[in-house]
């Protein structure tokens, strides 16, 4: 990226705009703006003597190193409660490593005795090919995150890495094409108070570390940094995606009045963190949290959270050199459930394929390129079912720790119930192995399923009575049953989180689970999403599952609901007919029923 240097002289000439994108995390900004146009590295070919092959490749094995200290130094910088934003780096890191690029940069340097630039633009090239012949939409999309890893690389090899982010020195709204996770992070100064992008979804690598940090943002504007100059003065509102570019004084003097008050609201969710989840009337709600490593564990606490709704495990095999072993992945959950006992923990069993690889994992069937559809191919349970010793050593690990508190087993993708009998023969006959070992464990550990495919939410008055629990997982629920790739910028803006048919999923499976004396829980996007709450508590949800740090937010609009209002909203928008007359609906009913929140406008 860099700087648009244009200046102001056309803002109080030109017309008031109203730009609508998606609002990818919350917040209202009134500020100038700073646009960074859109930048490429320019590689020019040269040719080297056979003396200089090898000092090349040690200029590029240099810089990649480089380029994985900067990622963990970035990493370690924002280690504590955002998980999601640290699985992105992460992924950055695994990046760096694979063969696709350095193995094949070297091998080129070798084989043509060309510059590494060059040679890494070769590699680069050759990855795209491989990432454009995947059908899948969304993991095709994955090729952004290699585009910039290697542009990380390339601005180290020409000896400055651009980071013009870091140099803003006043306060501005930054608008740009897209923004790298990295890029987000080294937007958490005083002098960036919020961003709007050209592509990106709701659940686009910028918009979860965006939520994460808790910066405002737009994004999906389309041609946006065509459309203004930096200077320009803009509302940024981030609760329902619209931009405001050239605002009348009306609409200044109003916004700046609305983000007054969303200041001091804030400043006010500190004293909701450890008050009980309740409504007015007495209706409680567990409020826990996600993450995916055990560090976070404080974070958990901090926020007031009432458990572990959703850890993911995965990170343990993603981020080291090797497959854990059983008594490091005990380690992991005896820790995680002890320091929160009583509350319960609710673990999630291995969940990889789709857009998350490992390369020390078994099967080369789930790497980019080789399945036709990874979306609806090799992951999840079913990668689990098809490496039994894997599987079955995460499961010993588990029982193991369950002696330590309130632990629960949560089977990702569970799609029926001849799968799910599957799974529970595995684990008898690991309880049994224990047992004959004379190795303690929870005999009556409770095991759940996400529900986050078509048939398991049809199927669910069945699957009820083979658990002790569900957990929905709206993520890969919107995007199957509505069959909408979120990671693709020509169909983003068709994931509909409130699409009459996925609220009707949630209140059918609802109804399934509670039909059968179990508790269902939500642990997607939505769950920690200030919009979405109040829909979600009328739905009849025992436990939304979110990132710590919404907690806060998320209780205070239970507390200042009345649950038979809450109910008589999700009658409400289950007979609406799609999803923008839902959000029509809410546009008018939350303002005027939770003023602070999200003011009268």
């Amino acid at each position: 990226m860099e700087p648009d240097n244009s200046t102001d002289s056309r803002a109080s000439t030109c017309e008031p705009q109203t730009l609508f994108g998606i609002g990818a995390s919350p917040g209202i900004v009134v500020a100038r703006i700073f646009v960074l146009k859109k930048h490429t590295h320019r590689t020019v070919w040269k040719r080297l003597d056979s003396g200089q092959v090898e000092e090349e490749i040690n200029r590029f094995l240099r810089a990649a190193e480089q380029a994985e200290s900067e990622l963990r130094e970035l990493r370690r910088t924002f280690a504590g409660d955002l998980a999601d934003a640290l699985s992105i780096i992460d992924s950055h890191i695994l990046i760096l490593k694979d063969q696709m690029i350095l193995e094949r940069t070297v091998d080129i340097i070798r084989e043509k005795e060309i510059n590494v630039e060059w040679a890494l633009d070769q590699a680069l090239g050759r990855i795209k090919k491989r990432f454009d012949t995947i059908a899948d939409p969304y993991i095709r999309q994955r090729y952004v995150d290699v585009k910039n890893v290697v542009d990380r690389v390339f601005g180290l090899l020409s000896g400055h890495e651009e980071d013009v982010l870091t140099g803003i020195n006043e306060k501005v709204i930054v608008v740009g094409h897209d923004f790298s996770p990295e890029d987000t992070l080294r937007m958490q100064t005083e002098n960036v108070l919020g961003f709007i992008t050209e592509e990106g979804g709701m659940t686009s690598h910028t918009a979860i570390v965006a939520r994460s940090l808790n910066i405002p943002a737009v994004v999906g504007l389309g041609d946006v940094t065509r459309d203004c100059v930096s200077g320009d003065t803009i509302i940024l509102d981030g609760f329902f995606g619209r931009v405001y570019l050239h605002p009348t004084p009306d609409q200044l003097c109003q916004y700046r009045e609305y983000d007054r008050q969303h200041r001091n609201f804030s400043e006010e969710l500190a004293l909701y963190i450890h008050l009980a989840s309740e409504t007015l009337d007495g209706h409680r709600v567990r409020l826990a949290g996600n993450i995916e490593m055990r560090d976070e564990v404080q974070s958990v606490l901090r926020y007031g959270a009432e458990g572990i709704g959703l850890f993911r495990s995965e990170f343990d095999y993603f981020n080291c050199d090797q497959i854990p072993d059983e008594d490091m992945l005990t380690s992991t959950y005896s820790t995680l459930v002890s320091t929160l006992a009583p509350m319960p923990v609710t673990i999630r069993t291995l969940d990889v394929g789709g857009d998350k690889f490992s390369r020390y994992l078994p099967d080369s069937g789930i790497r980019p390129g080789v399945e036709r559809n990874p979306a609806l191919g090799l992951r999840s349970i079913r990668y689990s079912l098809r490496e039994p010793a894997l599987f079955r050593t995460q499961l010993r690990a588990l029982l193991r720790a369950s002696v330590h508190g309130r632990l629960r087993i949560l089977l990702p993708m569970i799609s029926s119930l001849s799968e799910l009998q599957h799974v529970k023969g595995i684990l008898l006959q690991v309880k049994a192995e224990l047992t004959r070992k004379q190795i303690p464990f929870d005999t009556n550990v409770e095991l759940g399923i996400m529900i986050e495919v078509p048939s398991a939410v049809i199927m669910a008055d069945s699957l009820a009575k083979a658990v002790d629990f569900f957990s929905i997982g709206t993520n890969d629920l919107i995007q199957y049953s509505l069959a909408i790739d979120r990671g693709n910028q020509y169909v983003a803006h068709m994931y509909e989180p409130f699409h009459p048919a996925v609220l009707r999923m949630i209140k059918q499976t609802v109804d399934a689970g509670h039909g059968q004396g179990i508790e269902v829980s939500l642990c997607g996007e939505m769950a920690g999403e200030v919009v979405s709450a109040a829909v979600l508590f009328g739905l009849g949800l025992d436990e939304l599952s979110m990132r710590p740090s919404a907690i806060p937010h998320v209780r205070r609009i239970l507390r200042r609901s009345d649950y038979g209002q809450l109910v008589e909203l999700s009658h409400a928008v289950l007979s609406c007919n799609d999803g923008g007359e839902v959000r029509n609906f809410l546009t008018r009913y939350l303002p005027s029923t939770y003023p602070e929140e999200f003011g009268c406008r």
